[in-house]
C-alpha cells in the first residue's frame, strides 16, 4: 500500500504517523498544514514521530493559515508544543524543499489510481491543490479524511475541529465531488477511548515507542479527565489511519448528501440533507468499527510487533 499523509501534526496525529510507519505500507510523502498547531510546529512534530521509527519519509510544508480565516489552533488540548508539552528533543531531519500542495498534485498525477491519501487536518492544502489542478485529486486511489461528525462535535456542539478550523476549504473540497470517506469524531469517541490505565501499561513497557506514545498522549488524557469528559481521550487520527490501512475493520457506514456550513452560527457543521437532494455531493461516513481490531493494531505498534500477528 502506498500512502500520502496530510496532517497538522499534534499528539494523536503523531500516533497515526507511527501506525502508518509500522504497517506494511510505503509513505510517499507527509504534507503539513496549519491546524492543531502552526505549520512549522506541525512539521517538527512529524519529523520527530517519523524519526522514532527510522522512517525515511519526505516531509513538506504546506499552507500556514486557513483559506480566509485566521488560524485558531487546538493547543489548549494538545499543549503548546502540540505533543502534550512533553519537551521532546528536536528532530535531526529537516523538511524537504518544495511546496506540499505541489507534492499532493505531483504524486496524484504521476501514479493515478495507485496511492491512497489520508488527511488528518484541515482541508486547506487540498483546497489549494484543487484550485491549482482541479483534476489531480481524482487520481488518488481513495481519500480517507479525519473529518466531520454525525453527532456532537469536538470543538463546538455541532462541529468537528478540522472542518471548523477551515470551513471554506472543506466546503470547496466537498463541492468538487471527489469521492471522500470521513471518519468523524463521533466514531472516535465511541470506539477509541484511551484510558489512563492503558497509558500505565504502555509506560511499564519502557520501550522507546511506548514511551513516545505515552509522552504525546498523556496531556490529552489529562485534559479530558480534568473536564469530566468520560475519562478517556479520543484518538480520531489513529482511527482514520487504521481504517485507511485496513478498511475491513469498518463495521458500519452511511452514504450521505452533505455540505459544510461556512456561516458563523454553524461554522464547520457537516449539514446532512435528504437523499432527494441529488445536487449535493455525497460522502461515505464511517459510523462504527471493530474496536478490538483497532486496539490490536495500536498495541502491536506500541509493542513493536507485526500488526498481523497482534
Amino acid at each position: 500500500m502506498r500512502l500520502v499523509i496530510d496532517t497538522d501534526t499534534a499528539s494523536d496525529d503523531a500516533v497515526a504517523l507511527m501506525l502508518a510507519s509500522a504497517a506494511d505500507a510505503t509513505i510517499e510523502a507527509v504534507t503539513i498544514v496549519a491546524g492543531n498547531v502552526p505549520v512549522e510546529l506541525g512539521t517538527r512534530n512529524a519529523l520527530s514521530a517519523l524519526e522514532l521509527w527510522g522512517a525515511d519519509v519526505p516531509v513538506y510544508i504546506g499552507r500556514d493559515r486557513p483559506w480566509v480565516r485566521p488560524l485558531q489552533t487546538a493547543q489548549h488540548v494538545h499543549g503548546a508544543d502540540g505533543m502534550g508539552d512533553s519537551q521532546l528533543p528536536d528532530p535531526q531531519g529537516e523538511p524537504r524543499e518544495g511546496d506540499a500542495v505541489d507534492v499532493l498534485i505531483e504524486i496524484a498525477n504521476r501514479d493515478p489510481g495507485d496511492v491512497t491519501l489520508v488527511t488528518l487536518g484541515p482541508f486547506t492544502n487540498l483546497a489549494a491543490a484543487l484550485e491549482r489542478d482541479p483534476a489531480a485529486l481524482w487520481n488518488y486511489r481513495a481519500i480517507y479524511c479525519m473529518a466531520g461528525t454525525l453527532g456532537r462535535g469536538n470543538i463546538t456542539q455541532q462541529a468537528e475541529y478540522n472542518l471548523w478550523c477551515d470551513p471554506e476549504a472543506a466546503a470547496l473540497v466537498l463541492e468538487s465531488g471527489i469521492p471522500l470517506t470521513f471518519i468523524g469524531c463521533d466514531a472516535a469517541r465511541e470506539f477509541t477511548g484511551l484510558s489512563s490505565d492503558r497509558l500505565a501499561r504502555w509506560r511499564a513497557l519502557g520501550t522507546a515507542r511506548a514511551s513516545f506514545a505515552v509522552a504525546v498522549t498523556s496531556g490529552a488524557v489529562r485534559w479530558y479527565s480534568d473536564r469530566g469528559l468520560h475519562g478517556n481521550a479520543d484518538l480520531p487520527d489513529p482511527l482514520a489511519m487504521a481504517v485507511a490501512l485496513d478498511p475491513a475493520i469498518v463495521t458500519g457506514s452511511s452514504v450521505v448528501h452533505a455540505e459544510v456550513s461556512v456561516d458563523d452560527s454553524q461554522r464547520g457543521r457537516l449539514v446532512i440533507h435528504p437523499h432527494s437532494a441529488r445536487a449535493l455531493r455525497t460522502i461515505t461516513m464511517i459510523t462504527s468499527v471493530d474496536s478490538g481490531a483497532f486496539w490490536s493494531r495500536v498495541e502491536s505498534m506500541v509493542h513493536g510487533v507485526d500488526p498481523s500477528a497482534g
